[in-house]
């Protein structure tokens, strides 16, 4: 693949996962001002059209009238109000769409014309899979909240969540690879332990995703708003009230926050500390910047955790920590990347 090619290609995933990083954000948005379960239906062709006359809201409306949440939470909605809720979940499903869109198209032409190489391809073809099977997640998560609890499920509302983070992993990661080849096995065994570092810092990020997501499911901020103890306790004595003793993991929110928490904790240590070893390392002024960029990034998050925390999950704030953790990620992969091309200063040699 010549260096044109693997500029355009990069660039294309770059624009993709930005779209992904604004579908993140615009869910959690939907997230948290109970949007999701606007739109009972998934039509992902005539669906792109919203109503266009009173007609078409009345009945869009009275659909939603017959769902539990309606009856059960918002039977006081006017239709004005119905179409506050609808638009975001609107925007959200438009925008779905419109990835697939600009992922597809682009990838046929590329494919088309010669320029990706073979390896690329299956790769490519795997992100578009995961693509759609995000796409059949979402409404298969909307579903668990058309029945008779209007709430979806926490579990699928993680799925949902872990899969947009793997998907820009994945178009990210590869646009790293296109712009700058990553090398074999360093044979210095300082940056060795830099990249395993790097490795398991990204594990944690995931698992604060993952974390994260449970934490939004059942709604774990809404309680013990405090800090840095858990209403005057550092696990708090009812986190084990569910049996079997394993779920309180999954559905207990004094678990399910903990949980959380020990992750940002463990955050708050480790990366200041690699950022300290990386700079005293033999590696390139990319990974240094990367490295303080993500000492950057961590700083923010956690601010922005305790302050949505502290005042009960405010829709900006939750919306900007939910972001947040995609930027944190962004960034860690970005020295990762550069931690496997990274060569000696020339100052060093």
């Amino acid at each position: 693949m010549d260096t044109v090619a693997r500029r355009q290609i990069a660039l294309w995933l770059l624009v993709c996962s930005a779209m992904v990083f604004a579908i993140l954000v615009v869910g959690g948005v939907t997230r948290l001002t109970h949007s999701g379960l606007s739109i009972v239906e998934w039509q992902p062709i005539v669906g792109v059209v919203p109503p266009l006359n009173q007609a078409e809201w009345e009945e869009t409306f009275d659909k939603y009238k017959k769902t539990p949440e309606y009856q059960q939470v918002n039977h006081q909605m006017t239709l004005e109000e119905f179409k506050g809720i609808f638009f975001w979940e609107y925007w959200h499903r438009v925008l779905g769409r419109l990835i697939g869109v600009v992922f597809l198209l682009p990838f046929l032409y590329f494919w088309l014309r010669g320029k990706i190489d073979s390896p690329l391809r299956p790769k490519l073809l795997a992100i578009f899979v995961l693509g759609g099977l995000q796409g059949a997640m979402g409404w298969y998560m909307v579903k668990s909240g058309l029945v008779d609890d209007p709430r979806v499920s926490h579990y699928r509302l993680t799925a949902h969540l872990s899969l947009a983070f793997l998907i820009f992993v994945a178009m990210f990661w590869l646009a790293l690879g296109l712009l700058g080849e990553r090398v074999g096995r360093s044979r210095d065994a300082a940056l060795r332990r830099l990249q395993r570092g790097g490795f398991w810092l990204t594990v944690l990020v995931a698992y604060m995703v993952v974390s994260g997501g449970f934490v939004a499911g059942i709604r774990a901020g809404k309680a013990y708003n405090t800090f840095p103890l858990m209403n005057g306790y550092v696990l708090p004595p009812e986190s084990f009230l569910i049996d079997p003793w394993y779920l309180n993991f999954f559905n207990n929110m004094a678990l399910v926050q903990f949980d959380h928490r020990l992750g940002a904790w463990l955050l708050a240590i480790v990366v200041p500390w690699f950022w300290w070893k990386l700079r005293a390392a033999a590696v390139s002024t990319a990974a240094r910047r990367a490295a303080t960029l993500l000492l950057l990034a961590v700083c923010v998050q956690i601010v922005l955790g305790i302050a949505t925390l502290l005042l009960l999950v405010p829709v900006g704030l939750g919306a900007a920590h939910q972001g947040g953790a995609m930027v944190v990620l962004g960034v860690l992969l970005w020295l990762n990347h550069e931690l496997r091309v990274a060569q000696p200063p020339a100052a060093s040699a």
